[in-house]
């Protein structure tokens, strides 16, 4: 039998709307979503990925995925968007069960800037949904921090180390 890819039409069309709750209905009860801020972060369920979603999809705007590459059960998926006026390429590795729906997501943010100023949207939100208020006013302190280096270097440091042309 050939492998379908509803659930993955349905997660693209989902994530393009900014629709956490049709995004859900393309996820297995048991789906894990693995986060590109740190490995620890790790959400489990239906339940904890759409909370996930609902503020990720709040956050970023104009999502449109560009390619899709399939093998058997595992689908990539790439878009583009932008959070915070910061242009922001995510890439998505989706793991397909046995009937179709996704059982796990694996995600990949660059450039670093985008990955910080997106941190700094969803962390004190998810902090807040999770009863931690203290930890939601503490993460825009640090993660502004994190996104003032990441960004400073990637407008001012690294335009200096970038390849030059030898004329």
């Amino acid at each position: 039998m050939d492998q379908t890819y509803d659930a993955v039409a349905l997660w693209r069309d989902a994530g393009e709307r900014g629709d956490a709750a049709a995004a859900v209905a393309a996820l297995s009860p048991g789906v894990t979503l693995v986060s590109p801020i740190t490995e620890q972060f790790t959400f489990h369920g239906r339940d904890q990925v759409r909370d996930l979603l609902e503020v990720a999809l709040a956050a970023i705007d104009g999502i449109s995925y560009t390619d899709q590459v399939a093998q058997d059960r595992t689908v990539a998926l790439f878009y583009e968007a932008t959070v915070g006026g910061t242009r922001l390429f995510e890439a998505q590795r989706l793991r397909l069960g046995q009937d179709g729906l996704i059982t796990e997501i694996t995600l990949y943010i660059r450039p670093l800037p985008a990955l910080t100023r997106l941190l700094n949207r969803l962390g004190p939100e998810l902090a807040r949904r999770n009863g931690r208020p203290g930890l939601a006013r503490v993460i825009p302190l640090a993660g502004g921090l994190l996104h003032a280096m990441a960004d400073s270097g990637e407008r001012r440091i690294m335009p200096k180390a970038a390849p030059q042309s030898k004329s």
